[in-house]
């Protein structure tokens, strides 16, 4: 958890002597929260998390009727800084260093805007490219694959 000791991760202006007037805590899901959100709105992106961690992740949110915005991101949050590590899958036709660059930034800019911490660090994972049209359903796939070889 990241404790800042200012309200938004700025000093306050005014007050008591030093200008702080209590403590404000990040908790980890939130800044992954805040992360995944930023990645799934780059272009270029399909879905994030590896393949059977989306495939968990759907049930899932069947079953809770609602969804997980940190789903496929891992945070490390330190007392002022953050660093990101984000499994994803691109659309086929992007190319991944653009869209890298541009996750980056946009996860860089809504974590520190929203939390007042720095992001030192995010590590992507390319592990798959989506190819419109293609079987969403890629487990589903391999299993009548494997079934029709068995035949």
């Amino acid at each position: 958890m990241a404790t800042n000791e200012s309200v938004g991760g700025t000093r306050l202006e005014g007050g008591a002597a030093g200008g702080t007037r209590g403590t404000t805590t990040i908790a980890d899901n939130v800044v992954s929260a805040i992360a995944g959100i930023a990645v799934r709105e780059t272009d270029g992106v399909h879905s994030v998390g590896k393949g059977p961690s989306r495939a968990l992740g759907a049930v899932k949110d069947k079953v809770s009727r609602s969804s997980d915005p940190g789903r496929g991101v891992k945070v490390e949050v330190g007392e002022k800084q953050t660093a990101i590590d984000v499994d994803i899958v691109v659309e086929y036709g992007a190319a991944i260093l653009d869209t890298a660059r541009a996750l980056r930034t946009n996860v860089t800019d809504a974590v520190e805007t929203m939390t007042g911490l720095e992001v030192v660090e995010i590590n992507i994972n390319v592990t798959d490219v989506h190819v419109p049209g293609a079987d969403d359903d890629e487990d589903e796939d391999e299993t009548s694959t494997r079934t029709s070889r068995v035949r």
